[in-house]
């Protein structure tokens, strides 16, 4: 209850109306009599008396003695006998009551009397304690305000009396010196200098009046407030005594709470030197312990009146300044006690350790923010969080500003940005989480960002940090080039983001090189790196302007090394020797106050770039042959004169001149740059930033604006020049080109460099959505406007391969509402994509569980299709229960058809007649019905019968262009319906099939390869959507083997040339328009093609195709296909993707023969499989499950490509002080290099980083090497359950086989979990009892002696790490694999022989279990793992991972253990499901559905039948019970909870229906978790506020 929703008054309000009633004087006369006090004293009359005795002595009036106590309650019985109202009567007397006790409280035998006053109307039930105490403390709230108010008036009055009456002071005394004048002329008199100095004293002496009367005030108000709050104490003991409501109890909390957290409070806002003189030790233990008192009896576990919880909940732990109080102390030390052994249950094992891996494509937050799926790509992105004391996972930046440097979290945060820094995630993860360094933010930006976790420092330090491991790198002559060129392009992407402060950047990196690595900097890579920033805003400002733009530029200059080995025909080499002239030039032409420390010799080298220029460069022309020397000055020019450079690049792409545009008539001449070699990659990736970012905007120009018709050569540089800097070069070509998209040519030009060369770049950059809402916007403008059948196919192509790419939720419409604006075949696209996404990947976010029914009403709402049995068999449930109950309307699509069949074969005829005139096309299209022209194509083949010159092919083809793209669509779908129903027609009448395919084969034939007049992609789609028509499958598979189709594969391949198109570096062929594209596309069109054909549009569709047959299980035509087409596949823009899905998505239904194939898709040689992988899924032999030795090894590769390195810069340790040791552990290489022997990092790989565009699918090293894994699983040919109890059993003894290695390997495992020993420290009992002495086991199968080796980290390192790798790849891998996992981790917890072992005593057993798993860094200790440690700290690692939709199945674990026999059981299952609870904080259901079977596993212990081996006190479940309070709290407010966080009704109801089956005594813990607001200070609360709210 909040007290400041009470109204605050020096009486109740309750007693205003009876302010004149007649009983009031009497009772006060009473009260009066019985106090001893005059008649009717004025209210406030003792609250001014000084406590001064002399004084009260002397103005005491002379009365009698009061009468003896005993005698008041017969003349109170009197008093009540002489009035009617008895309830009126009691009210006032309250109200006389609050109002004594506030006027007597500092009277110490009057509040003597008053008490004995209200224990004697509390004997016979007079006081109504619930309305009295809220009461009372509202007027003592009140009376201490207005105290307040009185001390500083006060104060102020005698200070400004004081200084007025002394300043008449100089005028009466000592008028005049009696010294002569001893100054000279102009000198002050004598008199002034007395004037002065008087006026000194008198300020002092006004100043000391002043600070006596604050000290008098202040004591005065101590002494008051003392003795009020110590007679309220009082007065509430009494009270609480009796059967008070559950809102009375809170309310009397919150005020006891709020006196102790403000016991310090200076409501005369003094200094700390006067503000204690007033709290002397003994005036505040005296209301403080009483204080304490109270709560402590509010809290007592017998009664239970206010849960403990709320304890923990308030605050009074983080008091700044503790009383010297020892109760007051206690106190605090049992909050902090229990608040700890809760919070436990909220954080994971080895929870400093989890980090972001960045091995997947999706951007899973830690934030659950309920937002519309179209205000996603605005959110901020959370990472990381920070736990709070109440282990709540927290995030904001203003908690990332407190984190001190060096400790766990600040190092967690520093290592997951150098993560990502040496990963290269998407760049929208950086700008969802990455802040504007403080000292570039506008000042009308206040306050802090919410949703960030990182801090600029932290930044900062991570890319310091980068340097100096890329300068280690360079030192040991490995060849990095490729790792400073990646490593450049984000630095460039950061500073201009201006994440952290430049200036400050600059100090720390000389600080570093010339502190602890003062003896790395031989080269000039730091002097390069900068260079290539320099034309940076920021950083121009900070050399140009910014105050210490001197000494920033001395200390630039200062990274300048010479190195007289380099050698003169290594392009890097004659880059890093010349740039140091590059950057001098530059700041010269900054600033000249600056010039005065430049480097005279550099400057004077610069000439040699000019001379250099003037000879060669200038004239160079054969930029393919250039010698190694000429690529590096090349590169040295383009950091000194970017523009003639940029001019250079530019002319070398037109220099073979121009030639007309063939095929146009001379009004429509349109010219075209010819051919020649695209730059290559070497050449292009040495240019400066500021060069390439002049290249694509010239580039732009000529491609966009230009008239002239630009080459693939120019193209082609363009789109490498954005490969290669992804995250400076990137640009959104809509927005950007928004206004040019009118002009036809530049539309197909930008759809065709998406579609065919940047898909993966939008996917990497996180865009793919954003452009298929703009693509969508370009469909739905064309589909119903006659004629644009080019632009609209490719968009519409373009939109499949972006909705396919898509493995995340996305909404269908950017705005969110209304029905999506697709066409059928794209919505149709979606619900496959859907159902992919969430079998493969699970759905990531709860909100978007929410939409998911929204987008699917959407689609639905326009499209009429129903998918076959046998492919809903494998949709997600979740689709399938949407889907399910569709109508299915093809029959009803038959009937129209025969209905309209007679009209349209009429038509046909008249249309189709080889005599038919062609002005009749005109008349057909003015006058035809679009339902009628809907059967144009099935009416001709019905008419063709196999035979093509049976029809007019001009005019229907005429026909087909000049309708509308829709209505062509609309004619694919109802040929392929009418096809297979005449299919049926005539097998019925007699016909053999082979002789009725081959009719439909002619007819197919006529229309996609005799004169090519509808699009085959679009056909074959819709065919295999009625793959439950039994010849659909078969008529696709005709037409995907038709020599036609293989023959224009073919070429197109060979036109093509590699795959890898940035490869190429020969002059690429441009293929002619019709022979690319067909008639029916080209048609009019004379813009030539760049990449599009019509062979590349089916790229999208054969996986489709492949997903069809084998739903069909046609597994030989899918093996089939795959061998006919695997050379074409290589073109698959996402082809790694598109064979991870379909492992995963079929998987336990594909044959080792099929997924062999799929295989083979791969390029082999370019993916990091294991190197014995191959002989397991050997097609010969029976299948076998891989060695230990296999699995361990894969693990290693995910630790050392996937997993965050362990840092090498913190100097943080946990208390065991082994966390040092891990945490100082040297930085791992970056990927691909082979480390020595001390040094951490993977082993088999000899190339160095890889450049985005080597790996655009997926897309990051750290994801290729992740889905290799998650491939290599889903391809071995044993069960899910062999693979994971493979796994586990080298989890649960990992880190004792790793330590104990050296020993060599003898003896087999006893069992999965046996052979780990329970600790041995003090906390786990005696040493006999535990049996430390028991032999740990090793794990048979894993080579361990060049294990632990090829990690390069220590044996402990490896085991936390390879713990976490195995919790990321599970969580990778289908559902299937998640049900095994939950029932090995029962197994192996149950089968923990100190479980099983019925004679462990109860506190053996809680020792053993608070060992294992209460310590959240218990895997940094040494040698003291243990195997329930290890599956509880894997099961943690694998939910941190698990997408949200995939969460429901981990209520699994709870059930397999069940039934719960011991505490200590329970104990494991709350620590297993702790951590999990708040992510399902969000998802109602879920987490209703866990509490509830941790409820049930409590009364498997604690139910009034349970059969337990020994009774346990319901006191040793505290944590427990506190731990329910606090979750169910996170849950109601949905976050971190507060003081003012309420509990979902639904969530007291069900705990309180649980609560019945419980023993009395742990039901009495929960007494506050029920629905009935007269036990419950959680529904009374609950109560008010609706009482509130239907009031309002």
């Amino acid at each position: 209850m909040d007290q400041s929703q009470r109204t605050v008054a020096a009486t109740p309000s309750s007693s205003r109306s009876y302010q004149f009633h007649p009983a009031r004087a009497a009772i006060i006369d009473l009260f009066n009599l019985y106090l001893g006090r005059g008649s009717r004293q004025k209210p406030d009359e003792s609250l001014r008396d000084p406590p001064n005795k002399s004084q009260k002595r002397v103005h005491a009036p002379n009365r009698d003695l009061p009468p003896r106590n005993e005698q008041f309650l017969l003349d109170f019985e009197l008093l009540q006998s002489q009035f009617n109202d008895p309830e009126q009567l009691r009210t006032i007397t309250e109200s006389v009551l609050i109002s004594l006790v506030v006027q007597c409280s500092n009277h110490a035998p009057r509040a003597e009397f008053l008490l004995f006053a209200l224990r004697t109307l509390c004997r016979i039930s007079y006081i109504n304690w619930d309305t009295f105490l809220p009461s009372l403390l509202s007027s003592v709230s009140a009376a201490e305000a207005s105290l307040s108010q009185g001390v500083q008036a006060a104060a102020a009055t005698a200070g400004s009396s004081a200084t007025s009456s002394q300043s008449v002071v100089p005028v009466s005394v000592n008028p005049t010196s009696l010294l002569p004048s001893a100054h000279g002329i102009g000198s002050p008199s004598a008199s002034e200098v007395k004037s002065v100095e008087n006026g000194q004293q008198i300020a002092r002496a006004g100043q000391i009046v002043r600070e006596n009367a604050m000290r008098n005030s202040q004591r005065i108000r101590a002494a008051a407030v003392n003795s009020l709050r110590q007679l309220s104490c009082k007065i509430i003991l009494i009270g609480v005594e009796s059967s008070l409501k559950p809102v009375t109890h809170a309310e009397i909390f919150q005020y006891m709470m709020n006196w102790l957290v403000n016991w310090d409070r200076r409501d005369l806002g003094t200094e700390d030197s006067v503000g204690k003189s007033w709290r002397s030790e003994k005036t505040l233990a005296e209301w403080l312990r009483s204080c304490l008192d109270v709560i402590w009896l509010l809290v007592e576990e017998g009664e239970s009146r206010i849960p403990f919880y709320e304890l923990l909940r308030s605050g009074l732990q983080f008091i700044e300044n503790i009383p010297d109080d020892e109760a007051l102390f206690t106190l605090i030390m049992e909050i902090h006690r229990r608040r700890d052994a809760m919070a436990m249950h909220m954080l994971m094992l080895d929870q400093h350790l989890h980090c972001p891996s960045f091995g997947t494509h999706r951007i899973v937050s830690q934030i659950t923010a309920n937002v519309p799926p179209e205000a996603v790509p605005h959110l901020r992105h959370s990472p990381i969080t920070y736990p709070s004391v109440l282990g709540e996972p927290l995030y904001g930046e203003d908690l990332a500003m407190s984190i001190p440097k060096g400790s766990l979290d600040w190092e967690r945060a520093v290592r997951c940005i150098r993560h990502a820094i040496r990963t290269t995630p998407s760049p929208d993860w950086w700008k969802r989480v990455l802040v504007v360094a403080p000292c570039y933010r506008p000042s009308t930006q206040a306050g802090p960002i919410p949703g960030a976790v990182f801090t600029s420092d932290m930044i900062c330090e991570a890319i310091i940090d980068r340097i100096v491991e890329l300068l280690k790198l360079t030192n040991s002559d490995a060849n990095c080039w490729q790792e400073w060129l990646v490593f450049s392009d984000i630095f460039f992407f950061l500073i201009k983001s201006g994440c952290t402060d430049f200036v400050d950047f600059i100090d720390k990196l000389v600080l570093r090189l010339n502190g602890v690595d003062n003896h790395i900097l031989r080269t000039n890579h730091v002097t390069w790196l900068l260079a290539q920033i320099i034309r940076v805003e920021l950083v121009m400002t900070a050399l140009n302007s910014d105050a210490k733009k001197v000494e920033t530029t001395r200390k630039i200059l200062s990274f300048h090394r010479e190195d007289r080995n380099s050698d003169p025909n290594n392009p890097q080499s004659v880059l890093l020797d010349f740039v140091s002239s590059c950057q001098n030039l530059r700041i010269w032409s900054l600033s000249t106050t600056t010039r005065a420390y430049l480097n005279n010799e550099q400057l004077l080298k610069g000439k040699q770039i000019d001379e250099w220029w003037r000879s060669k460069g200038e004239r160079m022309m054969d930029y393919m042959n250039m010698d190694d020397r000429s690529i590096g000055m090349f590169w040295v020019v383009s950091y000194t004169m970017a523009q003639p450079a940029c001019e250079t690049v530019i002319n070398w792409l037109s220099s073979a001149g121009m030639a007309e545009l063939p095929g146009l008539q001379p009004n429509d001449r349109v010219m075209m740059t010819q051919e020649v070699t695209p730059l290559p990659m070497s050449l292009l990736s040495g240019f400066s930033m500021n060069l390439c970012l002049k290249l694509a905007l010239q580039m732009e120009e000529a491609l966009f604006v230009s008239q002239v018709v630009p080459s693939i050569a120019m193209v082609e540089t363009y789109t490498r020049l954005l490969l290669i800097s992804p995250h400076s070069m990137f640009r959104s070509h809509f927005s950007r080109n928004a206004s040019l998209l009118s002009k036809p040519g530049v539309t197909l030009l930008v759809l065709e460099i998406l579609n065919y060369r940047l898909l993966p770049l939008y996917r990497y950059q996180g865009k793919s959505k954003t452009l298929m809402y703009d693509v969508t916007k370009i469909i739905s403008a064309l589909k119903g406007k006659r004629g644009d059948h080019r632009i609209f196919r490719l968009a519409e192509n373009l939109c499949m391969n972006l909705i396919l790419s898509l493995r995340d939720f996305f909404s269908v419409k950017r705005e969110g509402k209304g029905p999506t604006e697709f066409t059928e075949t794209l919505n149709r696209i979606t619900i496959m994509t859907l159902a992919i996404t969430i079998k493969t990947r699970g759905i990531a976010d709860p909100d978007h569980m929410v939409y998911l029914q929204t987008m699917l009403e959407q689609i639905l709402a326009t499209s009429q299709h129903t998918w076959s049995e046998k492919t809903m068999r494998h949709f997600p449930s979740l689709l399938r229960e949407t889907l399910k109950g569709r109508v299915d309307k093809r029959g009803l699509s038959i009937q129209a058809w025969q209905q309209a069949e007679t009209t349209v074969i009429n038509q046909c005829t008249q249309l189709l007649s080889p005599s038919a005139e062609p002005a009749y096309v005109s008349t057909y299209l003015s006058h035809s019905f679009p339902q009628h022209r809907q059967y144009l194509c099935a009416g001709a083949c019905l008419l063709m019968q196999g035979h093509a010159e049976n029809i007019n092919s001009t005019n229907l083809a005429r026909v087909l262009r000049e309708v509308s793209p829709e209505e062509v669509t609309a004619n694919i779908y109802t040929l392929v319906d009418v096809l297979l129903h005449h299919v049926h027609v005539d097998l019925q009448q007699g016909q053999s099939l082979e002789a009725v395919l081959d009719k439909a084969g002619a007819n197919l034939a006529f229309f996609f390869w005799t004169h090519e007049m509808l699009p085959l992609d679009i056909f074959l789609l819709a065919l295999i959507d009625r793959d439950d028509d039994p010849h659909a499958l078969i008529i696709a598979m005709s037409l995907l083997k038709t020599p036609d189709l293989l023959l224009r594969i073919k070429n197109y391949c060979q036109n093509r040339g590699s795959p890898e198109h940035w490869l190429v570096t020969q002059v690429f062929k441009r293929n002619e328009l019709q022979k690319a594209l067909g008639n029916h596309l080209s048609w009019k069109d004379r813009y030539p093609t760049f990449f599009d054909d019509i062979a590349a549009r089916l790229l999208p569709v054969i996986p489709l195709v492949l997903y069809r047959l084998i739903e069909n299980n046609a597994m030989e035509q899918a093996d089939n296909l795959l061998l006919a087409h695997s050379h074409f596949l290589a073109y698959h823009p996402l082809r790694f993707t598109f064979v991870r899905d379909i492992l995963a998505y079929f998987y336990g239904h594909l044959p080792g023969k099929l997924v062999l194939r799929m295989l083979k898709v791969l390029d082999l040689s370019k993916i990091p499989f294991s190197e014995s992988f191959p002989q397991y899924i050997s097609p010969t032999g029976a299948p076998v499950c891989p060695p230990l030795d296999y699995f361990a090894s894969l693990l290693l590769n995910l630790v050392n490509n996937v997993i965050p390195p362990l840092s090498s810069s913190s100097n943080c340790s946990s208390r065991s002080g082994s966390m040092a040791d891990i945490l100082n552990s040297s930085a791992r290489p970056p990927h691909g290099k082979t480390p020595g022997t001390s040094q951490p990092g993977p082993a088999n790989a000899s190339e160095g980083q890889k450049a985005f565009y080597q790996i655009q699918d997926p897309g990051t090293y750290t994801q290729l090497v992740l889905e290799t894994a998650v491939i290599e699983i889903l391809s071995l040919p044993v069960s899910a359950a062999q693979i994971v109890s493979s796994l586990v059993q080298i989890i649960v003894n990992i880190q004792s086989t790793l330590i104990q290695s050296g020993n060599g390997f003898h003896g087999a495992a006893n069992g999965v979990g046996q052979g780990s020993v329970l600790p041995t420290s003090p906390s786990g009992g005696s040493t006999d009892s535990m049996s430390a002495s028991r032999s740990t086991c090793l794990i048979p199968g894993i080579n361990t002696a060049s294990f632990v080796s090829r990690s390069g980290y220590t044996c402990q390192q490896l085991s936390c790490l390879l713990i976490q790798a195995c919790g990321l790849l599970l969580a990778q891998l289908p559902p299937d694999f998640h049900v095994q996992l939950y029932l090995e981790a029962a197994r192996v917890t149950r089968e923990t022989w100190w479980l099983k072992d019925g004679k462990r005593s109860q506190g053996e057993l809680d020792s053993a279990v608070g060992y294992a798993l209460m310590d959240p860094t218990w895997a940094a200790q040494d040698n003291t793992s243990t195997a329930i440690g290890n599956i509880v700290a894997l099961l943690h690692a694998f939910f941190s991972n698990l997408p949200q939709e995939w969460l429901d199945g981990t209520n699994a674990i709870i059930t397999n253990l069940r039934p719960v026999t011991s505490v200590a059981m329970l104990r494991v299952v709350f620590r297993i499901m702790g951590p999990l609870l708040p992510r399902l904080a969000s998802t109602h259901t879920l987490f209703n559905k866990t509490l509830m079977l941790l409820l049930s596993a409590l009364v498997d212990v604690f139910g009034k039948t349970a059969q337990t081996t020994a009774p346990v006190e319901a006191s040793q479940i505290a944590d427990l019970i506190d731990f329910l309070h606090h979750i169910i709290h996170y849950e109601g407010q949905g976050g971190a909870v507060q003081t003012s966080s309420k509990l979902r009704p639904d969530i007291l109801a069900l705990i309180g229906r649980a609560a019945e089956t419980l023993r009395p005594d742990v039901q009495h813990l929960l007494a506050h978790l029920k629905t009935n607001p007269n036990s419950s200070i959680y529904a009374a609360a609950h109560q008010q506020n609706t009482a509130k709210t239907n009031t309002s």
